[in-house]
């Protein structure tokens, strides 16, 4: 198992989602994808909506609270890969592999992945 140090996982946990949206839009958008498909991706991974997602982001929630909040998806397991030089995976710390799963659906979306494919539907 790839062993995330207890400041890097609480940097995560502290983060706000407000600060790391912009990051994910501009990504997305730069590569021609659109807001939407972020959205849709969000949602599969986390059951919000775009409406809770603007009230995360106008509450400035912390990942912690973002993913305490979510309702992850039951596929999202077959989310593998490295994303920051760590095996998803292998990551043990629930909170840095889940917001590791968003990192990695946000590249995958960036990087021109078809949408079924992103949401792992075969």
């Amino acid at each position: 198992m790839a062993t995330t140090t207890p400041e890097h996982d609480e940097r995560i946990a502290k983060m706000t989602f407000a600060s790391v949206y912009p990051h994910y839009v501009n990504k997305v958008e730069k590569k021609g994808r659109t807001t939407e498909e972020l959205h849709q991706v969000i949602e599969w991974l986390t059951g919000m909506d775009e409406s809770k997602l603007q009230e995360l982001i106008d509450k400035k929630a912390t990942f912690k609270d973002f993913f305490d909040g979510a309702t992850l998806n039951p596929n999202a397991h077959q989310i593998k890969g490295v994303i920051c030089g760590y095996r998803i995976e292998e990551i043990e710390t629930p909170l840095t592999r889940n917001c590791r799963y968003l990192d990695k659906l946000v590249d995958e979306l960036a990087k021109g992945r078809k949408m079924e494919k992103i949401l792992r539907q075969g």
